[in-house]
């Protein structure tokens, strides 16, 4: 079992009605009735019925009654930002054209901006989230400094957290070498638009050395990790991708990189590699059990299978998928394959939130094919995919996801009368009426390392309100001339990114090796 508690005091004691540990081999859950979870040292020391570990510490205190269902937390393994781009002024348009849009967000103050997204994580049962930073302007230090900012945000609430901050060298709005497509624009938009790609340009070496400062920020806190994450096919050169498998073997840490999320990314790739990305990250040496691929949506038979051959995991983004036009992946012949599929909640849910709950709710019926005896996910499934598979994704690895002896007490617990009211028959299983019914009002408390960061509500450590009155103060003030310089820009080049993808798919949908799996 992961970690150790054997001469740990016991300080805590969940209770509840039924309690899950963690899933069997074939996704069945493995629950105990009647149980007490004892925590020592931030771990889970020991499950028994709640009465025997009562009288064997009688000074602990306990967290739960008979009313509670006590689950692991979950984890949001694919997360970006705070406000959303929506709430920043970006609607939701395909992601090749959502990119341009995107270049008229306001500058948020990364603390606030971070906490707000970990509040409604956390009020959703999320206790770990896999932090992508992909909007860090400016030179080695500013960039430090926004992963100083995130990071310190996720301590102040008391969150688990793996950070990465994209790695990035080419290609940083359209499809195509940032030189070549300003050199295109009318001339009167040329130099705005090559000093935004300035302010996103950092030599390769220089990325690489800040990674490694970046790693020294979480050094010594066990609810902190940093891992490596290329950004996507078309942003990377191949040195740059060369230097991702290089940093993920050299430190033992995972990858996270998008891939395959559009019609257009799997055209890049057919252009530039005369065939599949998945195939071509697999002959550079990335694929294997380090590396996760977000998205994912446009895999061929071919490409699951090479998938689930080398152990690479995949996180499915459901509310992303919809919103942005980018597809609907096939997470049934992912699950058929043997792959294991985390969840992730990306810029924000299908309500422009971050409803963990929600989103498993969505992906349960997202992939319910047609047909008496077709294929689809089983809550359980979806469950296991919000936990234990999504905890694989990061540095945390096995010690998150689960609650059996010796992981992280990171747990989510449910006032169950909230949950299943007015009535709920009790022919249906326990996790089935989890998934499909709890909403966020019955989340009654939430651990981190057998802390407690929500309670009833309310956050322990930060005040909510404060934070939320804070930004909206901010937000209230008049754009800065830089912020409307680039609400101008994004204006103005948006015509012309969209007519750069014209003609981009003609022909792909007639190639039986490039349908994507589960389409006819």
């Amino acid at each position: 079992m992961p970690g150790t508690t054997a001469d740990e005091p016991v300080s805590l004691i969940l209770r509840g009605a039924a309690l899950l540990e963690s899933f069997g081999p074939d996704d069945s859950p493995i629950l105990h009735r009647d149980a007490g979870l004892a925590v020592a040292a931030g771990r889970v020391a020991a499950i028994a019925p709640f009465v025997e570990l009562a009288a064997r510490h009688p000074g602990a205190q306990v967290v739960g009654d008979a009313d509670t269902v006590v689950i692991p937390g979950l984890v949001n393994a694919h997360h970006h930002v705070g406000l959303t781009p929506l709430q920043l002024g970006s609607p939701d348009h395909p992601l090749e054209l959502w990119f341009a849009s995107r270049l008229a967000l306001r500058d948020v103050d990364l603390r606030l901006d971070t906490l707000f997204s970990a509040f409604e994580m956390i009020a959703s049962g999320v206790t770990t989230v896999q932090h992508l930073h992909s909007r860090a302007p400016g030179g080695p230090e500013r960039i430090l400094a926004a992963a100083q900012g995130v990071i310190g945000a996720y301590r102040e609430v008391g969150m688990r957290a793996s950070y990465s901050m994209a790695l990035r060298d080419q290609n940083r709005l359209v499809y195509e070498d940032d030189a070549a497509f300003t050199a295109r624009l009318p001339e009167a938009l040329q130099p705005a638009m090559r000093d935004y790609f300035a302010r996103f340009t950092l030599p390769l070496s220089e990325q690489v050395a800040l990674f490694e400062d970046i790693r020294a920020l979480a050094a010594g806190d066990p609810r902190i990790a940093v891992q490596v994450a290329p950004a996507n096919l078309h942003w990377l050169s191949d040195a740059a991708l060369g230097a991702a498998a290089e940093l993920s073997a050299k430190h033992d840490l995972p990858m996270h990189m998008h891939l395959l999320e559009t019609p257009y990314q799997k055209a890049y790739a057919k252009r530039r590699t005369g065939g599949s990305a998945l195939a071509f990250l697999h002959r550079l040496g990335l694929t294997g059990p380090r590396l996760t691929i977000g998205h994912g949506v446009w895999m061929t038979e071919a490409d699951i299978e090479l998938c689930a051959h080398a152990g690479t995991r995949i996180c499915h983004n459901c509310s992303s998928n919809l919103r942005l036009k980018s597809g609907t992946a096939p997470v049934n012949r992912f699950l058929a394959a043997g792959i294991p599929v985390a969840l992730g909640m990306d810029e924000a849910g299908i309500n422009d939130d971050r409803d963990m709950l929600q989103e498993m709710r969505l992906a349960l019926r997202m992939h319910r094919e047609p047909g008496i005896h077709a294929p689809h996910p089983s809550p359980a499934q979806v469950l296991r995919m919000a936990t234990e598979h999504g905890a694989g994704t990061t540095p945390f690895g096995a010690t998150i996801g689960r609650l059996s002896v010796g992981c992280h007490a990171d747990a989510v617990l449910f006032d169950w009368p909230r949950v299943t009211r007015p009535w709920q028959s009790p022919d249906i299983p326990l996790v089935d009426v989890l998934v499909q019914r709890a909403k966020t009002d019955a989340v009654k408390t939430v651990l981190v390392g057998g802390e407690v960061v929500y309670r009833d509500g309310r956050f322990t450590r930060v005040d909510r309100d404060a934070v939320l009155a804070e930004i909206a103060a901010r937000m209230a003030r008049p754009l800065t001339a830089e912020e409307e310089a680039r609400r101008d820009l994004a204006r103005a080049v948006f015509p012309h990114v969209s007519a750069f993808y014209d003609g981009w798919l003609d022909g792909l949908g007639d190639d039986p090796h490039y349908r994507p799996s589960g389409r006819r």
